[in-house]
């Protein structure tokens, strides 16, 4: 497949998705987005090094939550420019590039509900456990709990009314394009669970944004330890595609994952076969060791 069809196949599944170029949602790392769907958009707002924070918005009543948003300035900026009442904020852990605008935007937007199941979460004030839902508008946000970055790592799963609207799903530092975050608070056993057993029976289509742009130093390492994978090699030259160009890689959608991302397919022989483990966890603990000392070319 060619970098060209590569990218008509993104647009195909996310067809509204378009770049724009405010200064508050570009940064020295990527272009900031908008992903339209039937019932919700999702803004994609640059941050940091290589941070994404998101500003999810429900179109019926303009109701908003800002996800992760570590640089309160410029998602003030979004909000803004968008026209959208912020009522919450969800925050997927408690480290300081994910929670560190808490106290700022709460300030600046008094009211606002700050979700989290950690209480080392800054500005706290609703704290939720794996299993609880709410209401952004008429969005419904599941939060699932998939500890192992942190002990108190929260993914949120989004749905709208509309049986026929793409879920999407904000995965903070569990679930990266290609990849997975460390185990820091954490162990094999609870990554697996995580990445197969909770997210990776989701909808196929379901739409991933993650925390960070490490997509293409994750599919690169994905090339090394599955290099036969033809999914992967595919949407490594998309990526570099639109690196190149400054624009975001987010969002893929779990069908991707469960297609080339090898912390999701752990239960595969030829990932089995490369770690010499013949068990999923142990070939998880596997994997991440020797992504941990992967420098990438």
């Amino acid at each position: 497949m060619t970098e060209l069809t590569a990218n008509r196949l993104f647009s195909a599944v996310f067809p509204l998705a378009a770049s724009f170029h405010n200064s508050c949602c570009n940064s020295s790392h990527s272009k900031g987005s908008i992903v339209q769907l039937d019932n919700m958009n999702v803004h994609v707002l640059p941050a940091l090094d290589d941070n994404y924070m998101y500003l999810l918005v429900d179109k019926r009543t303009k109701q908003a939550a800002a996800i992760d948003p570590v640089e309160p300035e410029k998602m003030i900026e979004a909000v803004e420019d968008t026209g959208v009442n912020l009522v919450a904020i969800l925050t997927t852990h408690h480290h300081l590039d994910h929670a560190g605008g808490n106290k700022n935007l709460v300030k600046m937007v008094p009211g606002l509900k700050v979700y989290g199941a950690d209480d080392r979460i800054k500005a706290l004030n609703t704290p939720i456990s794996g299993g609880d839902q709410f209401q952004i508008g008429s969005l419904q946000v599941q939060c699932l709990s998939t500890p192992c970055h942190t002990s108190g790592h929260i993914c949120y799963y989004v749905t709208s009314s509309d049986p026929e609207e793409r879920p999407v799903v904000f995965t903070g530092d569990t679930l990266f394009v290609g990849g997975c975050g460390r185990f820091f608070e954490g162990t094999a056993e609870e990554m697996y669970r995580a990445l197969v057993k909770v997210l990776g029976v989701l909808p196929d289509q379901t739409a991933v944004f993650c925390g960070h742009e490490y997509t293409v130093t994750n599919l690169k390492f994905a090339t090394h330890v599955d290099g036969k994978n033809l999914a992967l090699r595919e949407k490594l030259s998309w990526a570099l595609e639109m690196r190149n160009q400054g624009q975001p890689t987010i969002p893929s959608t779990i069908g991707e994952e469960l297609s080339y991302n090898p912390f999701m397919r752990v239960g595969e022989k030829a990932l089995q076969m490369h770690t010499g483990q013949n068990d999923p966890v142990a070939t998880m603990a596997a994997l991440r060791a020797e992504k941990d000392n992967f420098r990438a070319t």
